[in-house]
């Protein structure tokens, strides 16, 4: 039985696809930028098996943008499809991929309120991020408030790094949800409850060092539960 994923047309003598494969990063920088500049959607497959294993950044986005140049009728369920991988970095770039491809249909698979927190709560550190930043571009208006208070879940997970990337992501949602962050401020955490004043510092001030705001209010919180002991 022929896998439905596989194009029949693709050429695996091709040249410029054995250069994706190969040793030279730089190398595989221009033949994805090579693949990308025919567009040609026979070059579907390889481009996701490449997303997958891919261990450069810079030709991760480029595969990532030689994807946004195919047909996105045939990318986007490709890439819906690939939101069941188990290989995390195949699901980190499916989930990056469809946010820069923006196509509305691929919000249902990732919609908290059909697959609960099955990305935003992800193990896996960088397919958390790419769920966030993803959910956050393609929520429509009405889902907004769901998704804040799904992601507002994860206050206080991992590192200040990580702690700004949820916080961008949950103010880009827009400030008329700051409600749902304050919910957090009476966190019994104190991680949590410092990442959710943070965040709302965010909200009146966007452009503020983050890790300063943190830590002014990893103090406050810390100060908190001294006085309530």
């Amino acid at each position: 039985m022929t896998d439905p994923h596989t194009h029949p047309t693709h050429k695996l003598d091709d040249p410029v696809v054995r250069a994706l494969a190969g040793p030279n990063p730089q190398q595989r920088l221009q033949a994805a930028l090579a693949i990308g500049t025919r567009a040609e959607p026979h070059d579907l497959e390889v481009l996701i098996d490449r997303s997958r294993n891919e261990p450069d950044f810079f030709v991760r986005d480029m595969l990532t943008w030689a994807l946004t140049r195919l047909p996105a009728d045939e990318v986007v369920p490709r890439l819906i499809a690939e939101l069941d991988s188990a290989n995390p970095q195949g699901l980190s770039q499916a989930l990056h991929t469809l946010s820069k491809i923006g196509d509305a249909r691929a919000w249902e698979a990732m919609d908290p309120a059909a697959v609960g927190t099955r990305f935003i709560a992800h193990p896996d550190t960088e397919v958390a991020r790419s769920a966030w930043r993803s959910a956050v571009a393609l929520v429509p208006g009405e889902d907004r408030e769901n998704l804040a208070s799904t992601l507002v879940t994860q206050l206080g997970r991992g590192d200040v790094e990580m702690h700004k990337s949820l916080s961008r992501a949950i103010v880009a949602l827009g400030e008329d949800l700051v409600s749902v962050v304050d919910e957090r401020l009476r966190a019994e955490d104190d991680t949590v409850r410092a990442h959710a004043m943070a965040t709302r510092d965010m909200f009146d001030d966007p452009d503020a060092g983050f890790a300063h705001a943190l830590d002014a209010a990893k103090r406050v919180a810390a100060l908190g539960s001294e006085t309530s002991v």
